[in-house]
């Protein structure tokens, strides 16, 4: 049986590319098709892989850093990789990877990480009038009225669809009109472990791609007010605006973070800001692991992974004043780092392969 793996972009890790380093040891003899490929920020097992990448994107002018300028090619270059030969093909997808054209002959099963959040919910956080000029939003919606129309029609390419949270199975429904299998995305409990002998740091911590969804610069704005130390773990097109907002006196902008720093940077915090509203998020879980709490927004994928006053403190409202306010009920909380562990440890990496397994198993026998 041959399997092509089918990601949007790699070119670094984040929770999608740890899914896929998880599909790559169930099938290590599998071909990766992907838009863009940047072997020096990806894992050494997804660089052992066979990786195929667009030969078009990385070419046109700034393609490698600011290819997703390029959005509305996007669905014509996932097209144009030759599926012919492949018998199983899974697609672990958050934007196009899902609209690839399998085989007659194949299964298609896609790990959707979210609906394209750039078109449907989040269409307004990414293309509000207010963050581009007039020419720019005179181009815009035709661009992305054409994805919509897209991005549900190539739903109808996939045989069954694998949500990694109830909050995505319920936007692939709505979206969709389909049905999808919650299984839920992994962690690595084993290496995210609490640090017996790691003293506790006076420091707040966000570890986040610097995406506008991410609403980074309401923790921003609020320990700003609060004058709380927090540092931030992270890049993405965001990086320069946010870091401008921030009181350097007591923000501190740490850049991309290899593992091994950033489990020193879970195990030294007081507790993970998680500001805004994610289809699942691991950050979360990956803090839990450490025994380290979180202060989430209510809302989203993280209600299914956080419990309250149990693993974290939840707000409310999407302001300042409500984050400053979830860290003063923290701060008077006594939350058990060993209670918050064995919550992420339900979400363990070994969890995850055996229900993708089991389903992958079954739905070939179909």
């Amino acid at each position: 049986m041959k399997v092509a793996l089918i990601h949007d972009w790699l070119n670094g890790m984040r929770g999608g590319e740890k899914v896929l380093e998880i599909f790559c040891e169930l099938y290590p003899e599998a071909t990766i098709f992907t838009l863009l490929y940047d072997p020096t920020k990806i894992s050494e097992t997804i660089r052992q892989m066979n990786v195929v990448s667009s030969s078009v994107l990385p070419r046109l002018p700034f393609g490698r850093k600011k290819y997703r300028q390029y959005l509305p090619l996007f669905p014509t270059l996932i097209e144009q990789f030759d599926l012919r030969d492949y018998d199983l093909v899974i697609s672990t997808s958050h934007c196009v990877a899902k609209g690839i054209i399998p085989a007659p002959q194949a299964t298609h099963i896609c790990y959707c990480f979210t609906p394209m959040r750039y078109v449907w919910d989040l269409y307004h956080d990414y293309f509000s009038g207010e963050r581009h000029n007039w020419l720019w939003n005179l181009f815009i919606p035709p661009g992305i009225h054409y994805l919509r129309l897209w991005d549900q029609l190539s739903s109808d390419r996939v045989d069954y669809f694998i949500a990694d949270s109830q909050h995505v199975a319920n936007k692939i429904k709505k979206y969709y009109r389909r049905e999808a299998t919650v299984i839920y995305p992994p962690i690595d409990t084993s290496f995210f472990i609490p640090q017996q002998n790691t003293a506790l740091e006076d420091y707040y911590l966000i570890v986040s791609a610097f995406v506008p969804y991410k609403k980074i610069e309401l923790a921003i704005q609020a320990f700003n007010q609060s004058g709380q130390p927090l540092k931030l773990a992270g890049n993405g097109p965001e990086f320069k605006r946010l870091k401008r907002l921030a009181n350097p006196k007591n923000i501190e902008f740490l850049g991309w973070v290899d593992d091994q720093t950033l489990l020193k940077l879970y195990t030294g915090c007081r507790a993970l800001i998680f500001p805004g509203v994610e289809d699942f998020g691991i950050t979360p879980l990956e803090a839990m692991s450490c025994g380290k709490p979180v202060i989430a927004y209510r809302k989203g994928g993280v209600l299914e992974s956080v419990v309250e006053n149990v693993t974290g403190i939840f707000f409310d409202e999407p302001t300042p004043e409500a984050i400053i306010a979830a860290v003063e009920r923290f701060e008077l909380s006594l939350l058990s780092a060993e209670k918050i562990r064995q919550q992420a440890l339900k979400f363990d990496k070994q969890q995850f392969i055996l229900q993708i397994r089991s389903y992958i198993d079954k739905v070939n026998l179909q």
